[in-house]
């Protein structure tokens, strides 16, 4: 059922604009609004704390003294999935929240799963929703992407030189 209304009928926690502003407000996923030093500060940080894991497999599989190289290596690689999996959560959080405010139209539950509603958005909701997507939430999913491809070349960089151990 299609409600169109100039005053938003939508539960308050389920307004796009207020996801937008607890997730822009909430520790994790404010790593994406952060300036790009602090940023990548954050996600080397989670990478050196993955190498409590890596660390100690890759040590086991190839010993310091012999196979150093292979070590780092393969440590350094197995360091990048802790931060592979925060990235891709913060990639799928910040582009849900932005289709929610690019979509004209806004699904909702006033109860339970039972009683689902849409209700459209003004016009001026809409453009307000638009640039908001435009100028802070697409900016955030660029970053992501070239970290993302950053740390595909790292991996397929430790790929071509453990071929040539």
């Amino acid at each position: 059922m299609k409600t169109t209304a100039s005053r938003c009928p939508v539960p308050a926690d389920q307004v796009p604009i207020r996801e937008y502003e607890e997730m822009r407000e909430s520790w994790f996923y404010s790593w994406g609004t952060q300036e790009t030093r602090r940023y990548l500060r954050q996600v080397f940080t989670l990478w050196l704390v993955s190498w409590l894991v890596a660390g100690p497999v890759a040590v086991v599989s190839f010993p310091l003294p012999k196979h150093w190289l292979q070590f780092l290596i393969s440590a350094a690689l197995g360091g990048l999935v802790l931060p592979s999996l925060a990235l891709l959560q913060l990639y799928i959080g910040w582009s849900h929240v932005g289709n929610r405010l690019r979509n004209q139209a806004v699904p909702y539950e006033e109860s339970g799963w039972y009683d689902g509603q849409v209700w459209v958005k003004p016009e001026d909701v809409s453009n307000r929703d638009r640039l908001i997507v435009d100028y802070q939430i697409v900016p955030i999913l660029k970053r992501l992407r070239k970290t993302f491809a950053a740390m595909i070349g790292l991996v397929l960089s430790g790929g071509l030189l453990w071929q040539f151990l």
